[in-house]
């Protein structure tokens, strides 16, 4: 049996170290994989590496280099962690990646975890899962209370900003990490402060002028390259210059030594305020309706900013000239209104059970088809099986020659992997449509609390959910398109009654119509959803 072992680290230091206390490292991690796959007599193919990269994350250069291989050869039938964690540390991943082993027909095992195929196995692995995901969950909240505290306390968490360097002084057996003032860079940076707060500069001549006399940004080498002027614009905007530490919404006073007076940095603030010269004046304003508004023409509908506090939506098709007459429109008129609007389409309880309870029967009319069909699927690839066989003699025979065996090994096998894809959407299908059909029936129940209560990130979301697009005629919203799904539930057109046959479910290819270009954004807003139940 092929197998392959895939190994990780989060830290740069673990993946240098034999061993340490913050974990085991890729040596140790290899040896014990490497021993359990003999013990087993598995024949290890390759090795995956991901040095440095956390878990909480399934985008990992050797990770995706291995799914990829067995999505394509499909020469592995045995993938071996040192523990679950190494894997992943969020439950969605987790059942992503075991999707794709599943679909290329192997299977996971942990070293330090007793996990195998069965019901009990199963439920130990999510158990593991859930437990990695909680873990890292944890420990974020718990580094975030450290720096929110350490905030509180006047220090700095994260990189020293220009002009000064972080330290580590050891104290009491412990590493205690301040800031203290760069002195080669810092004369740099109070002089930047000193020339704009004359106002004879622009920020690309203080930037020019910055590097004449010798600074450099920190990299690699000592002085290592020019600041840019965006760059240059933050440093005169941050308030850690004149003794304010600020992360996180928290502010208090910095223990580190100021590098700017406060009249002098008020001074600068003042010349970019007249100036309009900030970098965070200078990027556009991004929306969370923005790709979900059109114009009564057809046209989408862009934002801009006008007198630097009124936010307007206006038609694309205007700067194309193509007749369209449609007025700019505030954004918090439009705000409003859209969420009127979720309140208007937000279905009652009773409504939600009817609509439970109609496809709840359609789930039971196919049950009695999915069997009979598994049935005739089993008895179909064990008849290829014999097929393939078969060829193989006739080759041997000679009654056939090895273009002819290749023609029909290729059919074979085209076949036996469809079969064996139905069986996969017959098996799992059905319970993953009810699971996604009740939180989407949970959120038509709470969208407009949801959406109201929501982040702009949520709101952004449940809109790419809901609507297809929302139309503006008239200042006012027009038309509601709904996304497949929602449409059946939300559109007054529709014939409720004959939902269920109507969308005809279809498990593996989503047959919900809800887009899969939505997924994500489906499965993020149901724990949101579920925040408000």
């Amino acid at each position: 049996m092929n197998c392959v072992i895939y190994l990780r680290v989060s830290t740069k230091e673990q993946a240098e170290k034999a061993d340490s206390k913050e974990g085991y490292s890729i040596p140790a991690q290899r040896e014990a994989c490497i021993k359990y796959a003999k013990e087993k007599g598995w024949n290890v193919i390759d090795e995956y590496t991901d040095r440095g990269e956390s878990a909480r994350s399934s985008n990992r250069p050797q990770l995706q280099e291995m799914l990829s291989r067995m999505k394509k050869q499909k020469d592995v039938e045995v993938v071996v962690v040192h523990k679950i964690d190494r894997l992943a540390r969020n439950m969605e991943d987790h059942v992503t990646i075991k999707a794709v082993l599943k679909r290329a027909g192997a299977f996971l095992v942990s070293v330090v975890e007793n996990i195998d195929d069965s019901a009990s196995g199963r439920l130990v692995e999510g158990m593991h899962a859930l437990m990695a995901e909680f873990y890292s969950s944890n420990l974020a909240m718990e580094t975030k209370k450290g720096m929110i505290q350490k905030t509180k306390q006047g220090g700095w968490p994260q990189m020293a900003p220009l002009g000064y360097k972080n330290i580590q002084t050891p104290m009491h057996g412990r590493l205690l990490r301040t800031i203290e003032v760069d002195h080669e860079r810092a004369p740099f940076i109070k002089r930047a402060f000193e020339l704009y707060a004359t106002g004879d500069y622009s920020l690309t001549e203080l930037t020019e002028e910055l590097y004449d006399m010798g600074l450099r940004s920190k990299g690699h080498a000592r002085f290592s390259g020019k600041v840019s002027k965006s760059r240059i614009a933050h440093i005169l905007q941050n308030q850690f210059y004149k003794g304010v530490v600020r992360w996180d919404n928290i502010e208090s006073n910095g223990i580190h030594e100021p590098l700017v007076p406060s009249e002098i940095f008020n001074a600068v603030q003042d010349i970019l305020r007249i100036r309009n010269q900030s970098c965070e004046k200078k990027r556009k304003h991004p929306h969370y309706l923005r790709g979900t508004l059109y114009c009564s023409c057809g046209s989408r509908m862009s934002s801009l900013m006008a007198k630097k506090q009124f936010l307007y939506f206006y038609c694309l098709g205007q700067k194309r000239h193509n007749g369209c007459k449609e007025k700019y429109v505030l954004a918090s008129d439009i705000e409003k209104e859209l969420e009127l609007n979720y309140k208007k389409i937000q279905l009652s309880e009773d409504v939600i059970d009817k609509l439970k309870r109609d496809f709840n029967k359609d789930l039971l009319k196919r049950e009695y088809s999915t069997i009979k069909e598994q049935e005739f699927l089993t008895k179909r690839m064990s008849k290829l099986v014999e097929q393939k066989s078969m060829a193989m003699d006739a080759l041997y025979r000679g009654a056939i020659d090895m273009e002819l065996l290749q023609k029909e090994q290729t059919r074979i096998g085209k076949e036996l992997e469809t079969c064996q894809s139905r069986l996969e959407v017959l098996k799992y299908g059905d319970d993953a449509v009810k699971e996604n059909l009740d939180i989407a029936l949970k959120m038509a129940s709470q969208c407009f609390e949801g959406y109201t209560k929501g982040s702009e990130k949520t709101k952004k979301l449940f809109n790419q959910l809901f609507f297809k697009k929302v139309v503006i005629e008239n200042k006012k919203v027009s038309e509601l398109h709904y996304t497949d799904f929602y449409a059946y539930l939300f559109d007054p057109s529709s014939n409720k009654d004959e939902m269920v046959a109507g969308i005809g479910f279809e498990p593996m290819t989503f047959g919900l119509c809800l887009p899969t270009t939505v997924f994500t954004a489906f499965v993020y807003t149901k724990f949101v959803v579920w925040t408000f139940s």
